[in-house]
């Protein structure tokens, strides 16, 4: 993922609420969100490259994502596959928290990146540029490519965009995802400088990404109920295809 923004416990109707754009070069082979084979308790796309994902959940309640973080201390060749962190929670039996302290020695083995995972007890954050396992309170958050709640233009306009739907008080899937496509590019001057030049700062400016060989490939809208309700809908941008799945988690 590139773009999340989250309602952790801030509206009575739902204990979490996401929205998700997963960008990545359109030649990259993907499958969409779909239950795996090796694994059926787990729902999600699948990167066929590094054999992990990007966002995905598994129907007893655990949660993850991740995002690249953009700097140039990358380890090329050498670096792990950070799509691996997702597949390999949800597959496994550690809570969020003991997942994210055992990844602490060995965060190192991985380019940047920011993990989002959680369960039925509690939501929690890392990023390996900091290596500090953070449980996060009720509240309204944005995550990119750089630290959690990092005020790039991007993350500001889609965690306003949230807010006002929770203003309102009605959450449909419809108005995130039309919020997940907005084009709007900032000003030169709002930009973050992050050492990959102008133009492709520019690029990578909106929350819905569009060039010729790298843009939004798909767009994930989650919402979780405080009784466990669960429905999680993928709208894959080439095909146009749109899927919903849902469920109730036998544990609330």
């Amino acid at each position: 993922m590139c773009l999340i923004v989250f309602a952790y416990r801030a509206h009575p109707a739902y204990r979490l609420i996401l929205a998700a754009n997963r960008d990545e070069f359109y030649a990259r082979p993907t499958t969409p969100l779909a239950h795996w084979d090796n694994a059926p308790e787990v729902l999600a796309g699948h990167d066929l490259v590094g054999g992990g994902t990007w966002l995905g959940m598994t129907y007893d309640g655990k949660f993850a994502a991740v995002t690249n973080y953009r700097d140039s201390r990358g380890l090329g060749e050498k670096a792990l596959s950070r799509g691996l962190l997702v597949s390999d929670f949800l597959r496994g039996h550690n809570t969020p928290r003991t997942y994210m302290e055992v990844l602490q020695a060995r965060a190192d083995c991985y380019n940047g990146f920011n993990l989002l995972l959680g369960d039925t007890n509690g939501l929690y954050y890392f990023c390996n540029r900091e290596n500090v396992v953070r449980e996060l309170s009720p509240g309204l958050y944005g995550l990119s490519n750089h630290q959690l709640d990092t005020p790039w233009p991007k993350i500001l306009r889609a965690k306003s965009a949230l807010r006002q739907l929770i203003d309102t008080g009605s959450i449909q899937s419809k108005d995130m995802f039309e919020f997940l496509a907005d084009r709007h590019k900032p000003s030169d001057g709002e930009l973050p400088d992050t050492g990959i030049g102008i133009d492709r700062e520019r690029l990578l400016s909106p929350i819905f990404i569009s060039s010729q060989n790298y843009g939004t490939r798909s767009s994930t809208v989650l919402l979780i109920s405080p009784d466990g309700r669960v429905s999680m809908t993928e709208r894959e941008t080439l095909s146009g295809d749109v899927k919903t799945y849902q469920w109730k988690l036998a544990s609330l």
